[in-house]
């Protein structure tokens, strides 16, 4: 199989040489719905890939937060296909929504997160059309994505039942969120602030405000790094949410990543744990950033989402 077809629109603002590669699948989904809009956000719609199970469903769902240093189009989505964790969770019976949050050239980290939220929300409601259980929901990512995913599930938006607007309805509370590698610390990012750590394609400036950095003076810089740092997130959760605990926590990371330091999931596992959150951290040794025998790592997550989350 050799999955679905990766370029079904006209793909813009891109390079004039990008690896057009079909991403390669081992059959574990099929493909429900391709570019389905959840929002709308200053005329843009933001879209999302129903991948279901190619054998019987568990009625459980998956959202899968698709960026890579940020950045997220129909190339980043292939390139995630081709890591393998659709496939593993797919395989498992669950339904997964892959969430594209939109990229740090148009939007801001905090409106990112205000888009998965909105993912979750549109999952939520529609949970009778897909089949699935909305309060056995899991959050995903890889990288970026994954430092979204832990993000928005630090920062719980409470439902409205009662509201007129169907989509304000559901709450965006998850029950259980794994992670690849995620940044967590954006003021101390191997030892220095992120807006400081330079690494080729990544837009910082426009990761933290819209306009960029000019004009704003540290104190804001500072405020909104660690606004945008799960670990620092994860150390107020208590104050913020009284009475609640973070939802199960499951970290995958490598001890030689040059891209995201370990300590990063390190720090987050710790202040999980410390907001009164269940979290562990699988460690795997001598590996860089996104390994590619990942097998074994895959299958732990998706038995771990099984396990989590009753499926």
């Amino acid at each position: 199989m050799t999955g679905p077809d990766p370029f079904p629109v006209e793909i813009l603002h891109r390079p004039g040489a990008v690896l057009r590669m079909r991403p390669k699948t081992r059959g574990g989904f099929v493909t429900l719905q391709t570019q389905r809009v959840y929002a709308e956000a200053h005329g843009t719609g933001l879209v999302m890939d129903v991948l279901g199970p190619a054998g019987p469903s568990n009625g459980a769902a998956i959202i899968d937060v698709v960026s890579s240093g940020w950045q997220c189009d129909r190339v980043v989505y292939n390139e995630h296909l081709g890591f393998g964790l659709c496939d593993a969770l797919c395989a498992r019976g669950f339904t997964v929504f892959a969430v594209l949050p939109g990229s740090s050239d148009l939007f801001t980290g905090v409106e990112m997160v205000r888009h998965v939220h909105a993912g979750i929300r549109h999952v939520r409601g529609h949970a009778k059309q897909f089949e699935i259980d909305p309060a056995r929901l899991g959050l995903v990512g890889v990288s970026a994505g994954g430092h979204l995913a832990t993000l928005t599930a630090l920062t719980p938006h409470a439902g409205r039942p009662e509201s007129r607007d169907a989509w304000r309805r559901p709450g965006t509370t998850v029950n259980a969120v794994a992670a690849f590698f995620p940044p967590s610390d954006l003021v101390n990012y191997g030892g220095v602030r992120l807006d400081r750590y330079h690494i080729e394609g990544l837009n910082v400036p426009g990761l933290l405000f819209r306009g960029g950095l000019t004009g704003r003076t540290q104190p804001e810089i500072l405020a909104r790094l660690e606004e945008l740092s799960p670990s620092r997130v994860a150390a107020q959760f208590c104050e913020r949410h009284p009475g609640a605990v973070p939802p199960p926590l499951k970290l995958f990371h490598g001890t030689a990543d040059r891209v995201v330091p370990l300590d990063q999931s390190e720090r987050l596992r710790d202040a999980w744990r410390a907001a009164g959150g269940r979290a562990e951290l699988q460690i795997r040794e001598a590996v860089d950033h996104a390994w590619t025998d990942n097998d074994a790592e895959l299958e732990q997550t998706a038995a771990w989402f099984a396990a989590t989350l009753g499926a």
